[in-house]
């Protein structure tokens, strides 16, 4: 199982960070905090299902003030109950939403580079996390 001391483990969390963060449009929220992928997140699976229940998670703790920290948990959440992939491409389904986040050089508005993320991120199921949330 992967640790939370695994150096491919950060490594793998700074890439996925990177990818959701490329290209995204800044937005602000309605008192002026800078909305990030977190945002895009939880809008894009309150869209496609009633709760998740990472996103509940992660809202639950009030140790998390910023949407890039609650972003992160989300991912570990993912990651450790083998959701990540599927959580992701309900995120990515609506193309107009994709257009209300991200700009055009965001692989996600690319059929075949959104295809190919998803699918290295389900062969990420397989692998078993053991991490603190």
């Amino acid at each position: 199982p992967v640790m939370d001391g695994s150096r491919e483990l950060h490594s793998l969390c700074a890439q996925l960070e990177f990818l959701l963060q490329f290209d995204l449009k800044e937005k602000r929220s309605f008192f002026g905090q800078r909305k990030d992928y977190w945002d895009f997140l939880c809008q894009g699976l309150a869209r496609c299902r009633q709760e998740h229940e990472g996103i509940q998670f992660v809202t639950s703790l009030d140790k998390l003030k910023t949407p890039v920290g609650r972003g992160r948990a989300f991912l570990r959440y993912c990651l450790v109950h083998r959701q990540l992939a599927e959580s992701l491409q309900l995120c990515l389904l609506d193309p107009e939403s994709l257009c209300e986040w991200y700009y055009a050089r965001s692989p996600f508005l690319s059929p075949k580079r959104r295809a190919e993320i998803l699918g290295s991120l389900y062969e990420l199921d397989h692998v078993t996390f053991h991490l603190a949330l």
